[in-house]
């Protein structure tokens, strides 16, 4: 004799009808699994931020009271050479003569300035502190670093920098005037916070 077939009430199909106490249990697990993972990631997406050394190295500031007239420093920003030279009164007034169409590099190639202001010495310079040249010290042909920091360095025929790899020779207000490079050095972004102090970035 076949068993009776047992009787009852239906239950309702899945997905349908009120919520039940399982679906908020399972709701509140994957939330939480959630604000966990993302509190146990957040150790590893801090450290990817730079220290506390790296940040201070985006700007520098820089006494130029001890550099002598003709004399010039190396500085290091954000792990660049910035060259930094307290120009003659015949170094500032040769370099202000140069008329632009002579130059390889027209463009300034000085971060406060449009990019097509001209390269004129005065575009190069902080107006009023003309006799101070800051560029970034690397050759802008393969990346060596130029001579003509040390007064016994050899600086080319224009005074200004010499670089040994190809030969590339810049003026004294950072021109490429010579040789493969195919920019003038840059002029990073400064200012004087005084008479005698210049921050770099």
């Amino acid at each position: 004799m076949a068993p009776e077939a047992k009787t009852g009430t239906a239950l309702p199909p899945i997905g349908h009808g009120e919520p039940t106490r399982r679906d908020f249990l399972t709701t509140a697990a994957l939330g939480w699994a959630a604000v966990g993972g993302a509190i146990s990631l957040w150790p590893f997406i801090q450290q990817m931020n730079p220290d506390a050394s790296t940040q201070a190295l985006s700007s520098t500031e820089v006494d130029l009271a001890p550099i002598k007239e003709g004399q010039a420093i190396t500085v290091l920003w954000r792990g660049k050479p910035v060259f930094i030279r307290n120009r003659t009164k015949d170094e500032v007034e040769k370099a202000a003569n140069v008329p632009v169409g002579d130059l390889p590099d027209k463009g300034a190639q000085n971060e406060a300035l449009a990019d097509r202001a001209p390269a004129t010495d005065q575009n190069r310079t902080k107006k009023g502190h003309e006799n101070w040249m800051v560029v970034v010290g690397i050759c802008t042909h393969l990346g060596c670093i130029p001579k003509g920091q040390g007064l016994s360095d050899q600086r080319g025929e224009y005074g200004g920098w010499f670089c040994p790899c190809h030969g590339s020779t810049y003026d004294t207000s950072g021109r490429i005037r010579k040789g493969p490079a195919p920019r003038n050095l840059e002029v990073p972004p400064y200012e004087f916070v005084s008479a005698t102090k210049i921050k770099i970035g």
